[in-house]
């Protein structure tokens, strides 16, 4: 009777240790650390708004009232900062690109870190720390998750909510929402 006791026990322990073994899989995902997603976009355009009509009774052209300036047709690089490391090695630009039409993207220029769980793109109002104090600040004050990191390499877009001020955010993060933690930074300054 107690070797059958014995083989229950060790049967019961072998399926707990492969049941613990796949959740843990699930959960921390150890192989998207070796498998890069590369993704290079180019900087979108948007079209500068058509110039309202003239209505009847408006000012003719000849009128001494100057016009106010047209807004630029290219892309304006409005902020921009560089990438430090925390969790994982990080390099890279962060930049905010206001487009002819007025909105705003948040552009990831030569991203390179590591791939992980639940990868976000945060602007956050946290300062940007060095080491291990600059880790987990991030969801400390306000901060607005942007999008999921749509890969952990090379040139990447995320349009800004309209009427969201930016300027608010002085620093973007690679957030791992998994476990609480910035891959990397970049603290915002105006270009």
């Amino acid at each position: 009777m107690g070797r059958v006791v014995r083989k229950s026990w060790w049967a019961g322990a072998c399926v707990l240790a492969v049941a613990v073994l796949a959740v843990g899989l699930v959960w921390f995902k150890p192989w998207a650390l070796w498998v890069d997603e590369t993704v290079n976009e180019s900087l979108p355009t948007a079209p500068a708004p058509a110039p309202a009509p003239a209505s009847p009774g408006a000012p003719s052209a000849a009128s001494t009232e100057p016009e106010p300036p047209a807004p630029p047709a290219a892309p304006v690089t409005v902020a921009r900062g560089t990438f430090i490391s925390h969790e994982h090695a990080t390099a890279g630009t962060a930049k905010v690109v206001r487009l002819a039409d007025g909105s705003h993207v948040l552009r990831l220029e030569g991203l390179d870190t590591s791939n992980g769980p639940d990868l976000r793109v945060w602007l956050s109002d946290a300062p940007v720390k060095e080491g291990l104090a600059g880790w987990r600040v991030f969801d400390d004050g306000k901060y607005v998750n942007v999008a999921a990191l749509k890969g952990n390499k090379g040139d990447q877009n995320y349009p800004l909510p309209a009427g969201l001020d930016w300027s608010a955010y002085g620093s973007v993060s690679i957030w791992c929402d998994r476990f609480d933690v910035s891959f990397g930074a970049a603290r915002l300054e105006r270009a």
